[in-house]
């Protein structure tokens, strides 16, 4: 038969899967670090953003960060004194849960915990479904400005009328006044003298609430990294730091890097 003429879907996009070449030198690298550097710290990221990684890893020209599965870097440092690949790195591997990562560096702990605390310091970004919202955001009633409310009517502007429809698609109880997007009280809008409560704090963020925190500009997701453990090739000894940051932690990691 002729070959068929009909127009054919042509992908644009080609993601290049993860191969087992990728993860042995992945696998391989990790232990090329081992003997090269004095510490290997255990990182545990709060809202991971690619963006913020990359610089992370800017500002740490002179060590080694790794990103991948967990599993494959537990296999690099070893499940047990038998397979440990160096005197008790493999007390490290209890750590390696959830969205952690590896930093191979000469900077001693004393240098190298505040310099990630202060890196990580100032980088938000809108809030992703499943994220806990950090504290309460409530637009007030009446003229809904930009903000909802976040910074003083005066200093703000009129939310614009296009945004009129999504926000009632979205739940919000607005109508057109004069020209102006008027949030109405009424049982949808939260209490009575307050506005239309779009999240509480502790409350596990859906798709329609951070659709709604992004159009006012509100940014609920703190980009942080913390230390869990490290390893000292001077001492062949593991330090936990900060252990409860992996409290509720289970799973493994989807991405690989170095």
């Amino acid at each position: 038969m002729p070959k068929s003429k009909r127009s054919k879907v042509v992908h644009m996009t080609n993601v290049n899967k993860k191969t087992r070449e990728h993860k042995e030198r992945l696998f391989e690298n990790i232990r090329e670090c081992v003997p090269q550097y004095q510490y290997c710290f255990i990182f545990n990221v709060d809202n991971m953003r690619n963006t913020y990684l990359k610089d992370v890893r800017q500002e740490l020209s002179d060590s080694r960060l790794f990103f991948g599965k967990t599993k494959l870097m537990a296999r690099a440092l070893g499940h047990g004194p038998e397979d440990s690949y160096a005197d008790n790195i493999y007390k490290l591997t209890p750590y390696l849960k959830g969205t952690v990562g590896l930093i191979f560096t000469n900077r001693a702990p004393e240098q190298l915990l505040p310099f990630l605390e202060n890196l990580a310091s100032d980088k938000v970004d809108f809030a992703r479904a499943g994220a806990k919202a950090t504290r309460d955001f409530v637009v007030p009633y009446g003229t809904v400005h930009a903000t909802g409310g976040e910074v003083p009517a005066e200093h703000d502007v009129p939310i614009g009328h296009t945004l009129e429809p999504e926000l009632r698609r979205l739940g919000v109880p607005v109508r057109m006044v004069k020209g102006r997007v008027v949030l109405e009280e009424g049982p949808k809008g939260g209490d009575v003298g307050e506005g239309y409560v779009v999240c509480k704090e502790g409350d596990v963020l859906d798709s329609r609430q951070t659709r709604l925190l992004k159009l006012f500009s509100v940014c609920l997701s703190e980009f942080k990294i913390k230390v869990v453990a490290y390893w000292s090739a001077a001492t062949s000894e593991v330090t936990p730091v900060n252990p409860e940051a992996m409290d509720g932690v289970e799973g493994d990691n989807d991405e690989a890097s170095d």
